[in-house]
């Protein structure tokens, strides 16, 4: 478990055989506000009216015809 703590992955084998694999739990990586927002700012404006009547459209949103 130290291995796998400082990066190192292993292969589990049944018989020779792969079966699974113990890797690390990648870290979160914390990215700053301002960068964040600076990414964001060059992204495409949603209207959100205009989203919610496209998946209207592509998907019936009524569920009186459903059986459950």
């Amino acid at each position: 478990m130290r291995s796998v703590e400082q990066g190192e992955s292993f292969t589990i084998t049944r018989n020779g055989t792969p079966i699974g694999r113990l890797i690390p739990i990648r870290r979160r990586t914390f990215v700053p506000k301002a960068e964040v927002m600076a990414a964001f700012a060059t992204s495409p404006i949603l209207d959100a009216d205009r989203f919610r009547n496209d998946i209207d459209g592509a998907i019936d949103p009524t569920f009186s015809d459903r059986e459950w």
